[in-house]
């Protein structure tokens, strides 16, 4: 995840434009505008998974119709994207996301075999199953999704234009040290984080939904039980935090990532500080995105599975887009002599060729 996340992050940095750009200087237009709508395709999906998994925690805390919840979220998103700079108000947002420590804090209280889970972590027993292929996929589609990577670089566009000082590296190559410094700094920091928290959910629902016989998570309600060991009745609570909390982080990098890549491939004016008059076209776009995913949410999909699938459908549209990511990155096109040093580029491709293993593999095991 570091590699291909630092991979777009210098990209961006180095360029001083977004991935769209850089694909369009290296692939042929066609190739460019496949890997845009591949993107446009997971995002909308998303979009609607995240809506929908919103308003389902919402009705479940306060009870109301969860596709009203769902479309009053996206609305809200959208208002707050195109009328507040999204690091003003993120700042605030990314605070509800402390309530997903609690499943840190079941995992470190319940009843779990630490030998077992550790061991099974680094040397897991594989099953050459259809819907244990499937998961592994949808694990991995859940932890490197192609949103990501457009939206890394994307916000590093961002930083060279909003700060006067910083520069495209490729120009500005003093400042090189101490920028691709603070991109591995974050990025390690950052995936680190996202990952021991994803850990320890994974530990939570198995010390305590597994072992209770609660295989398949329907609801949820059910999945909200998994933090009741460290929160009680305050269970449902915490879990709606964490859902509603991450959501409304991740709808404006669902719908922003791809308008900025439909933006870049139309060239029109692009970005969200932009005010809405001198960038119609952008906030067009990442509006049709919102009420596209709007739409998926209110067709009365099951919010878990459509979660689960959406995560699915990440893990197979990201197998090109890494290959161009990966590609870009150490293109003399793009970075000049900045390539990546040689340990994140393994990295980078070693997860490209996870994924797309993963991938073959899913859909050899459906077919046997």
């Amino acid at each position: 995840m570091v590699g291909i996340q630092l991979a777009s992050a210098r990209i961006g940095r180095i360029s001083g434009k977004g991935l769209t750009e850089n694909f369009a200087r290296i692939c042929p237009r066609w190739l460019v505008s496949a890997l845009v709508v591949l993107l446009v395709v997971a995002n909308v999906i998303n979009l609607g998974a995240d809506l929908n998994a919103m308003g389902d925690a919402a009705n479940m805390l306060i009870g109301g119709n969860r596709t009203v919840f769902a479309c009053a979220f996206g609305i809200v998103s959208l208002l707050l994207q195109v009328f507040v700079p999204y690091e003003r108000y993120v700042s605030v947002l990314k605070w509800l996301t402390l309530s997903l420590l609690a499943y840190v804090g079941v995992g470190l209280t319940a009843h779990v075999h630490w030998e077992t889970a550790l061991r099974a972590t680094v040397w897991p027993k594989l099953h050459w199953e259809k819907d244990y292929a499937t998961t592994v996929v949808a694990i991995l589609g859940t932890t490197i999704s192609p949103y990501l990577f457009f939206w890394q670089a994307a916000q590093e566009v961002e930083e060279i234009n909003r700060v006067e000082a910083d520069k495209p590296l490729r120009i500005a190559p003093k400042q090189a040290k101490r920028q691709l410094r603070r991109l591995r700094v974050d990025t390690v920091v950052g995936m680190g984080f996202s990952n021991l928290i994803a850990f320890f959910m994974i530990v939570a629902t198995a010390a305590t939904l597994h072992v209770s016989g609660v295989s398949h998570i329907e609801t949820t309600s059910e999945a909200a039980k998994a933090l009741e060991p460290v929160a009680g009745k305050f269970a449902f609570l915490l879990f709606a935090a964490g859902v509603v909390g991450t959501g409304l982080l991740a709808l404006p990098v669902l719908s922003g990532s791809a308008a900025y890549a439909i933006a870049s491939l139309l060239k029109v004016r692009k970005g969200l500080d932009q005010p809405p008059a001198a960038a119609t076209s952008f906030y067009a776009i990442l509006a049709g995105a919102m009420v596209v995913g709007m739409a998926i949410s209110a067709s009365g999909l099951n919010p878990i599975r459509t979660l689960y699938w959406a995560a699915v459908i990440n893990a197979v549209i990201s197998v090109p887009i890494m290959v161009a990511v990966m590609v870009a990155a150490s293109h003399e096109k793009i970075v000049g002599n900045m390539k990546m040093p040689s340990v994140w580029r393994f990295l980078g491709w070693a997860a490209t060729a996870a994924m797309a293993v993963a991938t073959v593999a899913m859909a050899v095991a459906a077919l046997s």
